[in-house]
């Protein structure tokens, strides 16, 4: 089980793509857990021939706990008598065993997996691995019966998504409002509780610095509206990709402020992935990466933004796309406040905000006149940078900006 963030520490299998023989290359989705951020795609990191599914859904497993074993690809690729058992020992000669008699286990207690492809039992036990614990929680919150409720497709274990639905067609075919869930208390399977955990440990272990500065948006505004103007609504951009872009170039030229701090030390990143902070409809935030955002030309880079987004917010996202993150964007977006001072998310050592762009007096030309501003600022590490090396970051951000077209 990978990690996929300073706050994890465990996640439920929801589904297996694969099944012992099936052969597998680097960067398949393999599986699907469900961690209090939402579905996450499970990917490999080899190419090989899947052995052994070692957790059943609906199993819990722990960051770094088995999920599965497979042959590498040139193990597998050997002769299949290379890999034959003895000719003295062969399965189908072995004498048969006797049955051992039922030993009274619960396997939601304990941990155990059932063994991929066997019939699950019918004790109630074994129904219940088929919802995840966040599911059931939020299921005794809105007064579901999960009796009532089934999994998005068959063969998946119930997810919150699928709870929350069935409070809604509940709700609809009443005419009533969802039950309203209790005062929720910050707890390990609530993401919020997560969150506050991630953030208290943040602040607690890393030296924060903050640096921030004014950024005349008015060039970047008429460019991403002329560019609105003259191509398909599929076409368009938001002021948050340039942002994200010049982020990304600035990076190029401050490396210590891309990477992460692991074992009492900065370990720079050669990659430049992204992360957005998104605000999730039933609360919570997550921040999936964008790879390579440097080399990603600002339209490619639009799609890829607003597909991360409407995936983050229907909690179906890559492995990669939680862990993968070298800096953190967030940014208030419209109606949001002129400045937000954000908490770097471990193992990263900074994170940027951007405030809502907004109209104010601004000396142009040796004139006053009113121009389209917004706040940028910097938390970082001082064990790694310090504010001037952050300010001149900031400043890159604002010289970038300041020639969208070259972005």
């Amino acid at each position: 089980m990978p990690s996929l963030g300073a706050d994890m520490e465990s996640a439920v299998v929801t589904q297996w793509l694969v099944k012992p023989g099936d052969r597998v290359e680097r960067g398949h989705v393999v599986a699907t857990v469900e961690t209090a951020k939402g579905i996450i795609d499970i990917e490999i990191f080899g190419s090989g021939v899947i052995e052994k599914l070692a957790a059943a859904v609906g199993d819990s497993v722990p960051v770094g706990g088995l999920l599965a074993s497979y042959r590498a690809e040139a193990e597998a690729a050997a002769p299949a008598a290379a890999r034959a058992p003895p000719a003295t020992a062969p399965p189908e000669a072995a004498a048969p065993r006797p049955s051992p008699g039922p030993t009274p286990a619960s396997p939601i207690m304990s941990g155990a997996a059932r063994p991929p492809g066997a019939p699950p039992s019918r004790d109630s036990a074994a129904e219940r691995r088929l919802v995840s614990p966040a599911a059931r929680k939020r299921a005794a919150e809105l007064g579901i019966d999960l009796a009532s409720v089934g999994p998005a497709r068959a063969g998946l274990a119930i997810t919150i998504g699928d709870v929350e639905r069935a409070a809604e067609r509940a709700a609809g075919a009443t005419g009533a409002q969802p039950a309203a869930p209790p005062s929720r208390t910050a707890g390990p399977s609530d993401m919020r509780g997560v969150i506050a955990q991630a953030m208290s440990r943040s602040k607690r272990e890393i030296p924060h610095y903050y640096v921030g500065t004014t950024i005349e948006m008015t060039h970047a505004v008429r460019f991403v509206r002329t560019w609105n103007a003259e191509h398909p609504v599929t076409e368009r951009l938001h002021v948050g990709a340039l942002l994200i872009k010049a982020v990304a170039l600035a990076l190029e030229k401050a490396p210590e402020l891309n990477g992460f701090w692991r074992d009492g030390r900065f370990e720079p990143s050669a990659a430049i992935n992204v992360g957005t902070a998104t605000r999730l409809r039933r609360g919570g935030l997550l921040a999936p990466a964008l790879e390579a955002a440097n080399r990603q030309p600002l339209p490619n880079l639009m799609r890829r933004f607003q597909d991360v987004v409407e995936r983050a917010r229907s909690a179906h996202l890559r492995q990669t796309e939680l862990a993968d993150a070298t800096i953190t964007v967030s940014s208030l977006g419209e109606g949001g406040a002129e400045t937000i001072y954000p908490i770097i998310h471990p193992p990263q050592v900074a994170i940027v905000g951007f405030g809502s762009v907004v109209t104010r007096p601004w000396v142009i030309g040796g004139a006053v006149a009113p121009a389209s501003v917004m706040t940028a600022t910097l938390s970082a590490d001082h064990r790694v940078s310090d504010g001037h090396r952050g300010s001149q970051f900031l400043l890159a951000i604002d010289r970038l900006l300041q020639e969208p077209e070259k972005l």
